[in-house]
């Protein structure tokens, strides 16, 4: 079909006789009758008209239909279609034409021609009254309003939004047909159309209205301006459509979103149930209470009977100040009536809805101020839901969901949301209860693997800080430790295991133990590190051929660890380390250095052995152990040189007592949140005085011994130590006399007083001696064991020179 023939067949859609100018034609198609309506249509008087062809009239290309148009007349009863006339001023006019043929009897043809005028006149005066009967039959709410926005015109439909029916509109703004509406905003829109001319398109008004004032309606209104044929604003035409279902499933989307966004923000099983609560308040409720058992608080297993089991509140919220709904505070024990629907839902896993609440049933709760009878009435309370709390198949609690009396009842919708709210809580609920039982078993482990406090010594002042990366556990690969060895000397120990969490403080407490362990032998600390080597690689061979290689032995492979140990009597400092960074040295005149600690394979990798070095501090020095957290920065990484340089100008930049000094080194070089495990161990150095030591050179001859015990006699007697003096002779005769008997070279005797009296007898040999137990017929064999009845504690440690038997007893408690 062409785009003439489709122009005349909406032409024959729209014609309509009652409005048309007619005329007629004769057989040759020339115009013999002209009337006044045509007149007005072209402005041709008939003087200019009667007598030309019509195809005069006609543009070119209309003109050259006529011959087709007047077989296809011939043929059937007419046509009608749209003709371009040219107008009398030169311009064109679209016309409607119904041509009819008039046959006279006995005569040629005539036609009887009808026109129409498309753009306005008659035509728009048809078109208007079937515009009116669409609008009035339309399913959407339409109206005009006058420039005064009252109603000049609305639709049927209109009346379903409220205001009641068009004709009480006439004549009345909106907000005296619809008060409570918000007409303010509604007639601002309006006011703004008609200044601006610019339409406004979809604007969504949310409330009540009349009709359903007990439930929340959405609108889309459009608004557009009405002019004149001057283009002079006459009022507003504006529709309504109801989009209240998309509105709610938009609003329930966004619900939803918000509860993905905020809920499980954290691993704590209480907040995480007030931000469902928050959450659902008041976009889904007005006041939200979330109750748990008790066991799910605690991060235990929920017991399988629930009766027996008390629910607390986890998490309330309300659209009321303080919640006044509730008597229950958080954390308080929540009791409800036995029967009652909470507890049907606790133990049915079941939930449950009511739209209306009986307005004088007493509330559920049992621990209610005074014992007092308090209704839903009273609370202001009519519609209610209870999801129970369940993930992983288990019932953790109850959420209970209010609404109050102008707020719409609950449905089968709102149900599923909140199913949905609480679904995802449920399982961040569940997530944060086993994530508080690991803790609590995690935070035991780390009581268990880092000192609580430092043993008491005379050889240093010490202070520590330790900052984990792992914020959520506390826990890191990281230790340090203060050991005190024999001759009043201490050990000072810092290590790193790789790994954060249980796994790497599970291996870190496994090394850690087996310093302590093998510092209690009194080895070097070439040695010790060398043992710790072999433990390391023994326990990785062993574990590595399981398929776990999270065990504390694979995880404690390349571990690394400092092993310093200082003597207060000679100031000597002997340390070594196993891929671990080097101490600083702050002096007591505030120079910084590092000691120059030979580089040692990490633990458990293999490679050099382990070297020591040694030198002399100087007393109030400060030895700076760390781990390499606390040199290292997401900017630096691991430069060495870089890390040394900020550590030196911290300790050069700081004094003051350790305590503070060690914290505000960390603070300085460290984030809060650290880019790694972070260890820092200060230790101040300090020297026994020359009146608390005494030395004696005795020669390997038996009749010493009894000059060696008036000797420590008199000294105890200097010290005013006499109750300790019969179990010092004892002590020095069977020291003295194993030493003569058993070694060679030469023997010396030192007395040492500090936080025990420590007496130590050195001599050449190389053989340790060992323990008996000696049977009642034996005549000797009894020194070694007489000694581990009346001292604390006795060892040997061996010297480049020799050995030293030592043994200690206590200056506070009383002697054995």
């Amino acid at each position: 079909m062409g785009a003439s023939e489709e122009r005349d067949v909406l032409a024959r859609r729209r014609f309509d006789m009652a409005d048309a100018a007619p005329l007629l034609l004769d057989a040759r198609m020339a115009v013999t009758s002209w009337t006044a309506d045509a007149e007005r249509l072209l402005g041709y008087p008939a003087a200019e008209v009667l007598g030309r062809r019509a195809a005069e009239l006609l543009l070119p290309e209309d003109a050259a239909r006529i011959p087709a148009l007047v077989e296809g007349c011939r043929e059937d009863t007419g046509w009608t279609g749209l003709l371009s006339v040219l107008h009398r001023d030169g311009h064109p006019v679209l016309l409607m034409v119904r041509v009819v043929p008039a046959q006279r009897s006995g005569g040629p043809a005539h036609w009887v021609v009808l026109l129409a005028d498309l753009e306005g006149g008659p035509g728009w005066d048809m078109s208007r009254s079937v515009l009116e009967r669409m609008a009035a039959r339309s399913p959407v709410g339409i109206a005009i309003v006058d420039t005064q926005l009252r109603y000049v015109w609305s639709n049927a439909a209109l009346e379903e939004y409220g205001g009641g029916p068009p004709q009480q509109r006439l004549g009345r703004r909106l907000a005296e047909v619809q008060p409570g509406l918000n007409a303010e905003r509604l007639e601002a829109q309006m006011r703004q159309v008609l200044e601006t001319g610019e339409p406004v398109v979809a604007y969504e008004h949310v409330g009540r209205i009349r009709s359903a004032p007990n439930r929340e309606t959405a609108h889309s209104m459009s608004f557009i301006r009405l002019e004149d044929d001057q283009g002079q604003p006459i009022g507003v035409y504006y529709t309504v459509v109801d989009v209240s279902e998309r509105y709610r499933a938009r609003r329930r989307l966004a619900l939803l979103d918000r509860a993905g966004e905020h809920i499980g923000r954290s691993l704590d099983v209480q907040q995480t149930a007030q931000e469902l609560a928050d959450v659902a308040v008041p976009g889904l409720a007005d006041f939200v209470a979330v109750d748990l058992l008790e066991s799910v608080l605690k991060g235990a297993e929920p017991a399988p009977d629930t009766d027996t089991v008390p629910l607390r509140r986890a998490g309330h919220q309300s659209v009321r100040r303080g919640v006044p709904e509730t008597a229950v505070e958080i954390g308080e024990v929540a009791s409800y009536r036995a029967g009652s629907p909470p507890v049907r839902c606790l133990a049915e896993g079941e939930s449950w809805r009511e739209e209306r609440l009986d307005p004088l049933a007493r509330e559920w709760a049992t621990n209610v101020p005074d014992g007092r009878a308090v209704t839903f009435l009273d609370l202001g309370l009519h519609s209610v839901m209870i999801v129970p709390v369940r993930a992983r198949g288990i019932t953790l609690g109850i959420a209970t969901f209010f609404r109050r009396t102008h707020q719409d009842p609950f449905d089968e919708d709102d149900l599923s949301l909140a199913e949905e709210f609480v679904g995802r809580a449920a399982l961040c609920i569940d997530n944060a209860r086993r994530y508080t039982r690991e803790r609590d078993a995690a935070l035991v482990l780390q009581r268990n693997l880092l000192p609580h406090g430092f043993p008491e010594q005379e050889a240093v002042e010490v202070s520590a800080c330790y900052r984990p990366a792992d914020e959520l556990t506390g826990l890191a690969g990281d230790w340090f430790d203060v050991i005190p060895l024999s001759g009043a000397r201490v050990a000072l120990v810092v290590g790193e295991v790789a790994g954060h969490g249980i796994d790497g403080a599970a291996a870190m407490g496994r090394l850690r133990a087996a310093v302590q362990t093998l510092a209690d032998l009194d080895l070097p600390p070439e040695e010790v590190l060398a043992h710790l080597d072999d433990l390391v690689s023994r326990a990785a061979r062993e574990e590595g051929s399981g398929a776990d290689t999270r065990t504390s032995g694979m995880q404690a492979v390349g571990a690394s660890c400092l092993y310093v140990v200082y003597d207060p009597v000679s100031g000597q400092c002997l340390m070594a380390g196993a891929g671990h960074p080097a101490p600083a040295i702050v002096t007591p005149d505030g120079t910084v250095t590092f000691a120059e600690l030979p580089d040692g394979p990490a633990l458990g990798v293999g490679g050099l052995p382990f070297e020591s070095i040694e030198f002399t501090l100087a007393e109030g020095s400060v030895l700076a152990l760390h781990t390499d957290g606390l040199i290292a920065t997401p900017r630096t990484g691991r430069d060495p040189e870089a890390g040394r340089e900020r550590l030196r100008r911290a300790l050069a930049s700081h004094e003051g007592p350790l305590d503070g000094l060690c914290r505000t080194i960390v603070d300085d070089l460290v984030p809060t949140r650290p880019y790694d495990d972070v260890a820092l161990l200060m230790a101040r150095t300090r020297r026994l005085g020359a009146e608390q030591v005494a030395t004696w050179d005795l020669s390997v001859d038996p009749a010493v011994v009894a000059e060696a015990r008036k000797a420590s006699t008199q000294q105890l007697s200097a010290w005013g130590l006499d109750e300790l003096a019969f179990t010092t002779e004892l002590v020095v005769s069977e020291l003295v006399t194993n030493a003569i008997r058993y070694a060679c070279g030469p023997i010396r005797l030192r007395l040492i007083t500090e936080q025990a009296l420590i007496c130590e007898v050195f001599d050449g040999g190389a053989t340790a001696p060992h323990l008996r137990h000696p049977k009642t017929t034996d005549e000797g064999g009894r020194g070694l064991f007489l000694i581990s009845q009346f001292t604390q504690r006795w060892g040997t440690r061996y010297t480049p020179e020799g050995k030293i038997i030592w043994a200690e007893q206590s200056l506070t408690e009383p002697p054995l």
